[in-house]
């Protein structure tokens, strides 16, 4: 049954409610038009940025091949050329409001305090950034290189302000943050010369002949297609970034850059046998092999070791593996009760 104290209290909260519905309806009416014109740029700036972000993509892939343009540095630059749209827009929203201009001259003129609260808030994403800025500039990788990193094997796919995209080879996308990977050790496979010598490990037993597991393994290498075949480099040949030096020096449409080999692996397609070890039950052979790059040496290394056993098995090499005896405490037990009978039976016959 309803007091009068709760009628009254139902009709004072309607009342409120009324009121305030009336404020918002009338505050939104004045400022209808401040609505639709910071959804008006907000629209503009994002078709801009859109097609801006299309344009440049398709231009690349456009001239890429003739100007032999650097992927990462203009990844990076159409990242950067994106944000600053952004930025214009929300720039224009705020000085063509005055309430919103008049609110971000009070913020410059506590922009030292709000400076640190911003830079605390921010800190991870100002790293990125910076850190991002700094891989593109330096250039440790680039997109398409085949990296080790974070005891991760894989392909850079791309790089923006955030992170970098690698695919991995069992076909994962590691997402690693800019700051992360300027604090790692990178392998990168790719870089300059992309040649790679690739270890194949064997081991012989010792009753095999050296000479002959040699010669095999030797023989299966040169079969594979993907050996490189003896050869002898003085050039390795890289296409130039959009902020090396070379590049600016003699323009973006130059043709690869030529960087000299190291003089210590210009002789190529060597296939070398060697005993690493003398192990506890096989004589450890190591081969290395030249593959043109790192994308190819894990499976055919595979395939060589492989077709080695196939042919140490049809020609006679023994591959060893250790041999185990067990033996059980009863059979000791047994065999001590043997020895102790013998004893006493040939004792008795000398008696």
């Amino acid at each position: 049954m309803e007091t009068p104290d709760n009628h009254t209290s139902f009709a004072e909260n309607m009342s409120y409610f009324d009121t305030v519905l009336g404020q918002a309806f009338t505050w939104f009416s004045n400022n209808f038009g401040t609505f639709l014109f910071i959804l008006f740029i907000g629209l503009i700036t994002a078709i801009v940025a859109r097609n801006v972000n299309s344009l440049l993509e398709h231009h690349f892939i456009k001239v890429s091949n003739r100007l032999h343009m650097d992927p990462t540095s203009f990844r990076m630059f159409r990242h950067i050329v994106v944000a600053l749209i952004y930025f214009m827009g929300i720039v224009v929203v705020i000085f063509s409001i005055p309430s919103l201009r008049n609110l971000s001259v009070a913020l410059f003129t506590g922009a030292g305090i709000a400076g640190i609260v911003i830079g605390f808030a921010a800190q991870n994403t100002l790293s990125n950034i910076i850190a991002g800025i700094s891989l593109a500039v330096f250039q440790p990788f680039r997109v398409g290189d085949r990296l080790d990193i974070m005891n991760e094997y894989g392909k850079v796919t791309d790089l923006n302000l955030r992170h970098t995209v690698i695919i991995t080879w069992d076909n994962r996308r590691l997402i690693i943050p800019n700051s992360m990977i300027s604090n790692e050790a990178i392998i990168n496979w790719t870089i300059e010369d992309p040649a790679v010598i690739w270890p194949i490990d064997v081991g012989i037993s010792y009753d095999a002949d050296i000479d002959q597991a040699r010669k095999i393994m030797i023989e299966e290498a040169r079969k594979h297609p993907n050996v490189m075949p003896p050869q002898e480099v003085q050039y390795s040949v890289v296409k130039p970034s959009l902020l090396k030096s070379e590049t600016l020096r003699m323009g973006f449409i130059d043709p690869p850059v030529l960087h000299p080999v190291d003089p210590d692996f210009r002789e190529r397609g060597e296939v070398k046998v060697n005993v690493v070890e003398l192990g506890e039950s096989s004589v450890n052979l190591r081969m290395n092999v030249w593959f043109k790059d790192r994308s190819v040496a894990y499976s055919s290394g595979c395939e060589i070791r492989e077709a080695i056993k196939k042919r140490f098995d049809k020609e006679g090499v023994e591959i060893p593996y250790p041999y185990r005896t067990i033996v059980y405490k009863t059979d000791l037990e047994n065999e001590k009760k043997a020895t102790e009978k013998l004893s006493h039976t040939e004792g008795d016959k000398v008696d």
